[in-house]
Protein backbone atom coordinates (compact mmCIF):
# COMPACT_ATOMS: atom_id res chain seq x y z
CA UNK A 1 0.00 0.00 0.00
CA UNK A 2 1.44 3.42 -0.94
CA UNK A 3 2.53 5.54 2.01
CA UNK A 4 0.06 8.32 1.15
CA UNK A 5 -2.88 5.91 1.15
CA UNK A 6 -1.75 4.36 4.43
CA UNK A 7 -1.50 7.81 6.00
CA UNK A 8 -4.98 8.74 4.78
CA UNK A 9 -6.41 5.52 6.22
CA UNK A 10 -4.80 6.20 9.59
CA UNK A 11 -6.25 9.71 9.72
CA UNK A 12 -9.65 8.42 8.68
CA UNK A 13 -9.43 5.76 11.39
CA UNK A 14 -8.67 8.44 13.96
CA UNK A 15 -11.78 10.36 12.84
CA UNK A 16 -13.90 7.19 13.06
CA UNK A 17 -12.59 6.38 16.53
CA UNK A 18 -13.26 9.90 17.74
CA UNK A 19 -16.72 9.84 16.16
CA UNK A 20 -17.48 6.60 17.99
CA UNK A 21 -16.40 8.05 21.34
CA UNK A 22 -19.73 9.82 21.86
CA UNK A 23 -21.77 6.63 21.70
CA UNK A 24 -19.24 4.82 23.90
CA UNK A 25 -19.39 7.59 26.50
CA UNK A 26 -23.20 7.71 26.38
CA UNK A 27 -23.42 3.94 26.83
CA UNK A 28 -21.06 4.08 29.80
CA UNK A 29 -23.07 6.85 31.50
CA UNK A 30 -26.09 4.56 31.61
CA UNK A 31 -24.22 2.15 33.88
CA UNK A 32 -21.99 4.36 36.05
CA UNK A 33 -21.80 8.03 37.12
CA UNK A 34 -20.04 10.55 34.89
CA UNK A 35 -17.35 11.41 37.45
CA UNK A 36 -16.45 7.74 37.87
CA UNK A 37 -16.17 7.42 34.08
CA UNK A 38 -13.87 10.41 33.85
CA UNK A 39 -11.64 9.24 36.69
CA UNK A 40 -11.32 5.73 35.23
CA UNK A 41 -10.66 7.07 31.74
CA UNK A 42 -7.97 9.44 32.95
CA UNK A 43 -6.25 6.86 35.15
CA UNK A 44 -6.14 4.25 32.37
CA UNK A 45 -4.82 6.86 29.91
CA UNK A 46 -2.25 8.12 32.40
CA UNK A 47 -0.93 4.63 33.14
CA UNK A 48 -0.61 3.93 29.41
CA UNK A 49 1.14 7.26 28.65
CA UNK A 50 3.54 7.04 31.59
CA UNK A 51 4.40 3.46 30.59
CA UNK A 52 5.06 4.54 26.99
CA UNK A 53 7.32 7.37 28.17
CA UNK A 54 9.25 4.95 30.40
CA UNK A 55 9.60 2.40 27.60
CA UNK A 56 10.80 4.78 24.90
CA UNK A 57 14.43 5.30 24.02
CA UNK A 58 16.18 8.53 24.81
CA UNK A 59 15.61 11.02 27.66
CA UNK A 60 12.66 10.11 29.84
CA UNK A 61 12.68 13.07 32.19
CA UNK A 62 10.02 15.77 31.93
CA UNK A 63 11.15 19.30 31.24
CA UNK A 64 9.93 22.24 33.30
CA UNK A 65 7.87 23.54 30.36
CA UNK A 66 6.28 20.14 29.79
CA UNK A 67 5.20 19.98 33.43
CA UNK A 68 4.07 23.60 33.58
CA UNK A 69 2.18 23.73 30.29
CA UNK A 70 0.93 20.17 30.59
CA UNK A 71 -0.57 20.97 33.99
CA UNK A 72 -2.41 24.03 32.66
CA UNK A 73 -3.68 22.16 29.61
CA UNK A 74 -4.66 19.25 31.84
CA UNK A 75 -7.04 21.55 33.73
CA UNK A 76 -8.66 23.01 30.60
CA UNK A 77 -8.84 19.58 29.01
CA UNK A 78 -10.59 18.19 32.10
CA UNK A 79 -13.13 21.02 31.89
CA UNK A 80 -13.90 20.05 28.28
CA UNK A 81 -14.36 16.39 29.16
CA UNK A 82 -16.65 17.17 32.10
CA UNK A 83 -18.95 19.23 29.90
CA UNK A 84 -18.81 16.74 27.02
CA UNK A 85 -19.52 13.67 29.12
CA UNK A 86 -22.37 15.24 31.07
CA UNK A 87 -23.67 16.65 27.79
CA UNK A 88 -23.68 13.36 25.89
CA UNK A 89 -25.45 11.75 28.86
CA UNK A 90 -28.42 14.06 28.21
CA UNK A 91 -28.56 14.13 24.41
CA UNK A 92 -27.96 11.73 21.55
CA UNK A 93 -24.47 10.71 20.51
CA UNK A 94 -25.20 12.04 17.00
CA UNK A 95 -26.25 15.45 18.31
CA UNK A 96 -23.24 15.60 20.63
CA UNK A 97 -20.79 14.90 17.81
CA UNK A 98 -22.40 17.50 15.58
CA UNK A 99 -22.70 20.29 18.15
CA UNK A 100 -19.14 19.87 19.42
CA UNK A 101 -17.90 20.43 15.86
CA UNK A 102 -18.77 24.10 16.40
CA UNK A 103 -15.25 24.25 17.81
CA UNK A 104 -14.06 24.33 14.21
CA UNK A 105 -15.57 27.78 13.63
CA UNK A 106 -15.25 29.09 17.20
CA UNK A 107 -11.49 28.56 17.41
CA UNK A 108 -10.50 31.00 14.62
CA UNK A 109 -12.72 33.64 16.22
CA UNK A 110 -10.60 33.41 19.38
CA UNK A 111 -7.19 32.94 17.78
CA UNK A 112 -5.32 35.40 15.58
CA UNK A 113 -2.02 33.50 15.50
CA UNK A 114 -0.58 33.16 12.03
CA UNK A 115 -2.84 35.66 10.28
CA UNK A 116 -3.11 39.40 9.93
CA UNK A 117 -6.34 41.31 9.93
CA UNK A 118 -9.85 40.08 10.61
CA UNK A 119 -11.56 37.10 9.10
CA UNK A 120 -13.38 37.62 5.79
CA UNK A 121 -17.17 38.16 5.86
CA UNK A 122 -17.70 34.75 4.27
CA UNK A 123 -16.35 33.10 7.42
CA UNK A 124 -19.08 34.72 9.50
CA UNK A 125 -21.63 33.52 6.95
CA UNK A 126 -20.33 29.97 7.50
CA UNK A 127 -20.58 30.52 11.26
CA UNK A 128 -24.18 31.63 10.78
CA UNK A 129 -24.92 28.40 8.92
CA UNK A 130 -23.52 26.44 11.88
CA UNK A 131 -25.60 28.43 14.37
CA UNK A 132 -28.72 27.71 12.31
CA UNK A 133 -27.73 24.04 12.26
CA UNK A 134 -27.49 23.98 16.06
CA UNK A 135 -30.97 25.48 16.29
CA UNK A 136 -32.35 22.75 14.04
CA UNK A 137 -30.54 20.02 15.98
CA UNK A 138 -32.02 21.34 19.21
CA UNK A 139 -35.51 21.63 17.79
CA UNK A 140 -36.03 17.89 17.43
CA UNK A 141 -39.51 17.44 15.97
CA UNK A 142 -40.43 21.07 16.58
CA UNK A 143 -39.36 24.32 18.21
CA UNK A 144 -38.64 23.85 21.89
CA UNK A 145 -36.40 25.09 24.69
CA UNK A 146 -32.87 23.64 24.31
CA UNK A 147 -32.25 20.68 26.59
CA UNK A 148 -29.51 20.41 29.17
CA UNK A 149 -27.50 18.07 26.96
CA UNK A 150 -27.42 20.44 24.01
CA UNK A 151 -26.52 23.42 26.20
CA UNK A 152 -23.70 21.46 27.84
CA UNK A 153 -22.35 20.47 24.43
CA UNK A 154 -22.44 24.11 23.34
CA UNK A 155 -20.47 25.03 26.45
CA UNK A 156 -18.06 22.18 25.73
CA UNK A 157 -17.48 23.49 22.19
CA UNK A 158 -16.69 26.96 23.55
CA UNK A 159 -14.32 25.67 26.24
CA UNK A 160 -12.66 23.33 23.77
CA UNK A 161 -12.01 26.27 21.45
CA UNK A 162 -10.29 28.09 24.33
CA UNK A 163 -8.30 24.94 25.10
CA UNK A 164 -7.20 24.55 21.49
CA UNK A 165 -6.06 28.18 21.33
CA UNK A 166 -4.04 27.61 24.51
CA UNK A 167 -2.48 24.47 23.03
CA UNK A 168 -1.32 26.44 20.01
CA UNK A 169 0.01 29.40 21.96
CA UNK A 170 1.81 27.33 24.59
CA UNK A 171 3.37 24.74 22.29
CA UNK A 172 4.21 26.56 19.05
CA UNK A 173 7.93 27.23 18.78
CA UNK A 174 8.80 25.25 21.91
CA UNK A 175 10.59 21.93 22.10
CA UNK A 176 7.80 19.99 23.81
CA UNK A 177 7.41 16.26 23.31
CA UNK A 178 3.77 15.36 22.63
CA UNK A 179 3.82 12.09 24.56
CA UNK A 180 5.42 13.67 27.64
CA UNK A 181 3.00 16.60 27.51
CA UNK A 182 0.07 14.20 27.23
CA UNK A 183 1.32 12.11 30.14
CA UNK A 184 1.37 15.23 32.33
CA UNK A 185 -2.15 16.18 31.22
CA UNK A 186 -3.57 12.76 32.01
CA UNK A 187 -1.87 12.60 35.41
CA UNK A 188 -3.25 16.05 36.26
CA UNK A 189 -6.71 14.97 35.10
CA UNK A 190 -6.55 11.86 37.27
CA UNK A 191 -5.65 13.99 40.28
CA UNK A 192 -8.47 16.46 39.57
CA UNK A 193 -11.13 13.76 39.52
CA UNK A 194 -9.97 11.54 42.37
CA UNK A 195 -11.77 13.51 45.11
CA UNK A 196 -15.00 14.38 43.23
CA UNK A 197 -15.30 10.76 42.11
CA UNK A 198 -14.26 9.18 45.44
CA UNK A 199 -17.78 8.48 46.63
CA UNK A 200 -18.70 6.89 43.29
CA UNK A 201 -15.65 4.68 42.80
CA UNK A 202 -17.23 1.58 44.44
CA UNK A 203 -19.59 1.50 41.45
CA UNK A 204 -16.60 0.72 39.25
CA UNK A 205 -15.92 -2.43 41.25
CA UNK A 206 -19.35 -3.74 40.35
CA UNK A 207 -19.37 -2.62 36.72
CA UNK A 208 -19.89 -5.38 34.18
CA UNK A 209 -17.49 -6.41 31.45
CA UNK A 210 -19.27 -4.33 28.79
CA UNK A 211 -18.91 -1.13 30.85
CA UNK A 212 -15.22 -1.75 31.45
CA UNK A 213 -14.80 -2.44 27.74
CA UNK A 214 -16.30 1.00 27.04
CA UNK A 215 -13.97 2.65 29.56
CA UNK A 216 -10.87 0.94 28.19
CA UNK A 217 -11.92 1.82 24.66
CA UNK A 218 -12.38 5.49 25.59
CA UNK A 219 -9.02 5.62 27.35
CA UNK A 220 -6.77 3.54 25.12
CA UNK A 221 -8.34 3.93 21.70
CA UNK A 222 -10.17 7.28 21.71
CA UNK A 223 -7.36 8.93 23.66
CA UNK A 224 -3.94 7.28 23.58
CA UNK A 225 -4.12 5.37 20.29
CA UNK A 226 -5.87 8.17 18.40
CA UNK A 227 -3.32 10.69 19.64
CA UNK A 228 -0.30 8.61 18.68
CA UNK A 229 -1.79 7.63 15.32
CA UNK A 230 -2.66 11.23 14.53
CA UNK A 231 0.79 12.47 15.49
CA UNK A 232 2.36 9.84 13.22
CA UNK A 233 0.04 10.56 10.31
CA UNK A 234 0.03 14.37 10.30
CA UNK A 235 3.81 14.39 9.98
CA UNK A 236 3.45 12.54 6.67
CA UNK A 237 0.78 14.54 4.86
CA UNK A 238 -0.35 18.09 4.15
CA UNK A 239 -2.25 20.28 6.57
CA UNK A 240 -5.22 20.54 4.22
CA UNK A 241 -5.51 16.80 3.71
CA UNK A 242 -5.18 16.09 7.44
CA UNK A 243 -7.85 18.69 8.23
CA UNK A 244 -10.21 17.26 5.61
CA UNK A 245 -9.96 13.70 6.92
CA UNK A 246 -10.04 14.56 10.62
CA UNK A 247 -12.97 16.89 9.95
CA UNK A 248 -15.17 13.88 9.10
CA UNK A 249 -15.50 13.14 12.83
CA UNK A 250 -19.06 14.54 13.21
CA UNK A 251 -20.15 12.50 10.18
CA UNK A 252 -18.97 9.32 11.87
CA UNK A 253 -20.64 10.37 15.12
CA UNK A 254 -23.96 10.47 13.26
CA UNK A 255 -23.36 7.25 11.33
CA UNK A 256 -22.34 5.31 14.45
CA UNK A 257 -25.04 6.86 16.64
CA UNK A 258 -27.75 5.87 14.17
CA UNK A 259 -26.24 2.62 12.91
CA UNK A 260 -25.06 1.11 16.21
CA UNK A 261 -26.90 3.15 18.83
CA UNK A 262 -30.33 2.97 17.21
CA UNK A 263 -30.70 6.75 17.37
CA UNK A 264 -33.01 8.59 15.00
CA UNK A 265 -32.89 12.02 13.42
CA UNK A 266 -36.06 13.93 12.65
CA UNK A 267 -36.34 15.76 9.35
CA UNK A 268 -35.35 19.05 11.01
CA UNK A 269 -32.45 17.44 12.86
CA UNK A 270 -31.26 15.75 9.67
CA UNK A 271 -31.30 19.12 7.91
CA UNK A 272 -29.34 20.53 10.85
CA UNK A 273 -26.78 17.75 10.53
CA UNK A 274 -26.25 18.50 6.84
CA UNK A 275 -25.93 22.24 7.50
CA UNK A 276 -23.50 21.66 10.38
CA UNK A 277 -21.15 19.54 8.30
CA UNK A 278 -21.40 21.93 5.35
CA UNK A 279 -20.92 25.02 7.53
CA UNK A 280 -17.89 23.68 9.39
CA UNK A 281 -16.20 22.53 6.18
CA UNK A 282 -16.94 25.86 4.52
CA UNK A 283 -15.64 27.83 7.48
CA UNK A 284 -12.56 25.63 7.71
CA UNK A 285 -11.74 26.17 4.03
CA UNK A 286 -12.23 29.95 4.26
CA UNK A 287 -10.05 30.29 7.38
CA UNK A 288 -7.29 28.11 5.95
CA UNK A 289 -7.24 30.02 2.65
CA UNK A 290 -7.21 33.36 4.49
CA UNK A 291 -4.36 32.26 6.77
CA UNK A 292 -2.33 31.03 3.80
CA UNK A 293 -2.91 34.22 1.82
CA UNK A 294 -1.95 36.57 4.66
CA UNK A 295 1.18 34.59 5.49
CA UNK A 296 2.36 34.03 1.93
CA UNK A 297 5.78 35.50 1.41
CA UNK A 298 6.45 36.24 5.09
CA UNK A 299 9.66 34.81 6.66
CA UNK A 300 9.20 31.27 7.85
CA UNK A 301 5.59 31.24 6.69
CA UNK A 302 5.68 27.69 5.35
CA UNK A 303 7.00 26.22 8.55
CA UNK A 304 4.63 28.25 10.71
CA UNK A 305 1.62 27.36 8.59
CA UNK A 306 2.35 23.67 8.86
CA UNK A 307 2.80 23.89 12.61
CA UNK A 308 -0.74 25.23 12.91
CA UNK A 309 -2.37 23.25 10.15
CA UNK A 310 -1.19 19.84 11.33
CA UNK A 311 -2.32 20.22 14.88
CA UNK A 312 -5.93 19.86 14.01
CA UNK A 313 -7.76 17.72 16.35
CA UNK A 314 -6.04 16.34 18.94
CA UNK A 315 -6.91 18.21 20.36
CA UNK A 316 -8.06 16.98 19.10
CA UNK A 317 -9.04 15.85 18.33
CA UNK A 318 -9.31 17.55 16.32
CA UNK A 319 -10.16 21.05 15.45
CA UNK A 320 -9.25 21.24 11.79
CA UNK A 321 -10.30 24.83 11.19
CA UNK A 322 -7.52 26.31 13.21
CA UNK A 323 -5.28 23.33 13.21
CA UNK A 324 -3.97 23.71 16.72
CA UNK A 325 -4.01 20.73 18.94
CA UNK A 326 -1.66 17.96 17.90
CA UNK A 327 -1.06 17.51 21.60
CA UNK A 328 -4.70 17.58 22.53
CA UNK A 329 -5.51 13.95 21.96
CA UNK A 330 -8.28 13.73 24.49
CA UNK A 331 -10.64 16.48 23.63
CA UNK A 332 -13.05 14.10 22.09
CA UNK A 333 -15.41 12.55 24.55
Amino acid sequence: MPDSRRTDLILLLVAIVWGSSYLSAKTATVAIPVLAILFARYVISALACVALVAARRGPRHYTRDEIRFGSLLGVTQAAVLVLETYGVAHTSAANAGLIISLTIVLTPLLDRTGRRGGLPPRFFAATGVCVLAVGLLMSGSGLRTPGAGELLMLAAAAVRAVHVVLVGRLTTGRDLRPLHLTAVQTVVGSALFVLPAAGRLPVLMHADAMTWTQLVYLALFCSVFAFLAQTWAVQRTSASRASLLLGTEPVWAVVIGIGLGGERLTVLAALGAVLMVAGTYWGQAIERAHRTATMKGSPGSHRHHRSHGLADGDAGRRTPANGQGVHEEQTAT
